[in-house]
């Protein structure tokens, strides 16, 4: 079930990274957007392309060695894209303010969720 899940969310990642990231390079940045508020957004989009590739990574993984702790670390990088690279697409294209604690949570699940990997490595590595 995990791994299905952890397969289209890799997907739609990569899907929305590419789109919002030709938007940032084309369309928000012609908008007249702060130069600020761009690096900020393409940060955004550069975390949400790595760790869409990470869960591809993940789903692969899963389907030789169905760890708990890569599991986990399928969720904590779904958590953290939604959270960080999320909350900043928010504040850059809705100015929407009092949700950047968002951003940093997202950080934190995303550092779980490599911890989660490095876990895994050591059990799979064991066998």
């Amino acid at each position: 079930m995990l791994t299905k899940f952890g397969f289209y969310a890799s997907a739609f990642f990569g899907l929305t990274a590419t789109v919002l990231g030709a938007y940032g390079a084309h369309g928000l940045a012609a908008s007249g957007v702060a130069s600020t508020l761009v690096a900020s957004f393409n940060t955004g989009v550069q975390y949400q392309f790595f760790h869409a590739l990470a869960l591809l990574f993940l789903v692969l993984a899963l389907r030789v060695n169905p760890l708990k702790t890569l599991q986990w670390a399928v969720i904590f990088f779904t958590l953290g894209t939604l959270l960080f690279s999320g909350s900043i697409y928010a504040l850059v294209l809705l100015g929407t303010k009092g949700i950047g604690f968002m951003t940093p949570l997202g950080g934190v699940c995303f550092m779980a969720g490599w911890l989660s990997l490095l876990l895994a490595g050591r059990t799979w590595l064991r066998s």
